[in-house]
């Protein structure tokens, strides 16, 4: 095949590939002739079709076949040949609409190669890593929210009414058209009000009653309510108030401590001491991370493939758009038109994502399968009860896999930079380190 370069232009490359048709006429003779033993045709034994029979019959459809493979063959020599790496998927298209059979093949082949990225010496660059540690005054605020968490109801003074938070204790008995139904009654029932454990609208009915009320309690059951012939009824529930109690955390010692897996208060105390440094350590790594990408944002330039760049446009475009539109969740809107803004962040990210997928590739930086089953796991908790189906569908789905290979490869990338640059760390406190996080969301 006959391989014309017609374009020349920066990282644009195109091509005319012609097919002549003696080369096509001789691809589609030999596939053919490589099948002839196998066929069987009426009036012929089988490995006997004669040649103009067999052109006749399948030729059409080996020709099809021919002419792509044909295609396919050029365009991986012409990359193996020439080191070019397509940023996207090449643009393939026949020139001579009016071909007949007989006629060459004329092909247009058009893309933008990846550029050369060039090397960069990490030892000479420099970062800082914000060390925050767990002081007791933090350790003391998480436990605090760990006792409201285990909290106790203790009964409010007689003739306290019931508040939101609060919890009473009631029978009840729910009836539709004046009839009891199944399920629908209950005695010395615990409920949290404003847990939005009950229908809805029972428990607000419920706020300001005392211990001896009885109260009628009307709702409606959802449309949607799992028995169907409850779904979207009128309801009457007859309550009988019998405890109101208020609630009170749980005292912070030994006990409460075992109820959250700790042999006892120091244990639970080290635990979350070390659960915050861990969340700081990462708050922190986020901060270190941007740090080095601004910087080698800084150290490379190389031409950048346009297609890639205005792809990323729209999508940061795209994205920004639906934020600043929370009340629109289909993309059936028109088209968002990209600024200079969504443009020069989409050239820095196209970039650096340049620079560490080569940086990646030449460290032979990969993600293995273990990482990528933690991560479809993590993904997977999101969807309780659906965890299977969810696995399923990331196993069939390419593009799903590339999401999540994406941030773990680029993660270990980071780490592989981090550990030849020079590190300087700085121990900050809390507000510091959370101002630093702030701060990049404002960047």
């Amino acid at each position: 095949m006959q391989v014309t370069e017609t374009l020349n232009e920066g990282l644009k490359r195109a091509y005319e590939l012609v097919l002549t048709a003696e080369e096509l006429d001789a691809k589609v003779n030999a596939k053919l002739k490589e099948a002839q033993p196998d066929i069987e045709m009426k009036g012929f034994r089988k490995g006997k079709v004669p040649m103009p029979l067999l052109k006749k019959q399948f030729g059409q459809r080996i020709m099809g076949e021919s002419m792509q493979e044909s295609i396919d063959e050029a365009m991986s020599k012409h990359f193996e040949d020439s080191g070019d790496r397509p940023a996207l998927q090449p643009q393939v298209k026949m020139t001579n609409d009016d071909w007949k059979e007989g006629d060459d093949v004329n092909v247009e082949m058009s893309y933008e190669k990846l550029p050369e990225v060039p090397e960069v010496d990490f030892s000479g660059v420099e970062v800082e890593k914000l060390v925050v540690k767990a002081e007791d005054s933090a350790v003391d605020e998480a436990l605090a929210s760990l006792a409201e968490t285990a909290q106790d109801f203790n009964d409010r003074a007689e003739g306290a009414a019931a508040e939101d938070g609060d919890q009473v204790v009631i029978d009840f008995v729910g009836k539709v058209d004046g009839e009891a139904f199944e399920g629908g009654a209950a005695e010395d029932y615990p409920l949290v009000l404003g847990s939005n454990s009950f229908i809805p609208g029972f428990e607000e009915q419920l706020v300001g009653v005392k211990v001896g009320d009885e109260k009628a309690v009307e709702v409606s059951f959802p449309e949607e309510y799992g028995a169907e012939h409850l779904a979207g009824k009128a309801a009457v529930f007859d309550v009988t108030v019998k405890a109101v109690k208020e609630p009170v955390a749980a005292e912070i010692d030994d006990e409460m401590a075992k109820k959250f897996g700790a042999e006892d208060l120091a244990g639970l105390k080290a635990q979350i001491a070390e659960r915050l440094e861990a969340e700081y350590s990462g708050a922190a790594r986020q901060v270190m991370k941007r740090d080095l990408l601004d910087k080698l944002d800084g150290l490379v330039s190389f031409d950048l493939p346009p297609s890639l760049v205005e792809a990323e446009a729209k999508q940061i475009a795209h994205q920004l758009w639906h934020e600043e539109n929370p009340e629109v969740q289909g993309h059936d809107h028109g088209e968002i038109e990209t600024t200079e803004e969504h443009n020069t962040l989409a050239e820095r990210r196209v970039r650096l994502g340049l620079l560490l997928a080569e940086i990646g590739q030449k460290a032979e930086v990969e993600v293995t399968d273990a990482e990528m089953t933690q991560a479809i796991m993590s993904q997977a908790r999101q969807y309780p009860g659906q965890e299977r189906a969810f696995f399923d569908f990331v196993r069939q789905n390419q593009q799903m896999q590339q999401q999540l290979r994406a941030p773990i490869f680029e993660d270990k990338v980071i780490d592989h930079i981090v550990e030849q640059a020079k590190v300087s760390e700085k121990e900050v406190t809390k507000e510091e380190l959370q101002k630093a996080v702030e701060e990049l969301d404002e960047a």
